[in-house]
């Protein structure tokens, strides 16, 4: 499959570890190295800000959705390739989901979260064939994928549907993956008795 686009779902903070801020700069010169341009948040603070600044820094392109709410807070970064100012948080979700070819959360609260578990519940009912993924920069989400393979164990998940949602902490490494990406095939429901 070839990126055009990525959605980055990351936090409106920057964390307590340098660590996250100069991953999110590493995964924007990624993304440039391939003319992959940015789809995000719109916001120029925290996380969000940094990968911004750094996909713009080299050359590419940033895509900001960002709702009129918050543009009112004076959080919009003002110097994107584009700004798309709308009404709702649903329709910043709805037009991020659109314009974005993958996936991936960064380290962040409990609005990525929402934002990175939307995409995949979406992926794997099949309303989209898009890659999902975490940037697990420093071990952010290690208990959280434990958690994922918890809830497989205990047949919530089907382990093909757990696996739709790649879990790295290499910036190239997660966007190989995204580009051999190749959805599974098979029913979200675990059928009484299946194993």
């Amino acid at each position: 499959m070839t990126l055009k686009t990525l959605c980055v779902y990351c936090g409106s903070n920057s964390g307590r570890l340098t660590e996250y801020e100069a991953q999110a700069r590493a995964l924007a010169r990624e993304m440039v190295k391939r003319d992959i341009a940015l789809v995000y948040g719109g916001a120029a603070v925290g996380l969000m800000g940094a990968v911004a600044d750094a996909v713009l820094e080299a050359g590419g392109r940033a895509i900001g959705v960002i709702p009129e709410s918050l543009m009112q807070k004076e959080l919009a970064h003002h110097n994107l390739t584009e700004l798309h100012v709308v009404q709702s948080m649903h329709e910043r979700k709805t037009m991020m989901a659109e314009r974005a070819d993958a996936f991936v959360a960064m380290p962040g609260g409990a609005g990525t979260l929402e934002e990175i578990f939307e995409s995949w519940t979406w992926a794997q009912l099949g309303m989209h064939k898009k890659p999902c993924g975490l940037l697990n920069v420093a071990g952010y989400y290690d208990a959280l994928a434990a958690f994922l393979d918890h809830s497989v164990e205990e047949r919530f998940m089907r382990a093909e549907h757990r696996a739709m949602l790649a879990v790295d902490s290499d910036p190239a490494v997660l966007l190989d993956h995204f580009a051999n990406y190749v959805p599974p095939t098979v029913s979200k429901w675990i059928e009484k008795g299946e194993h």
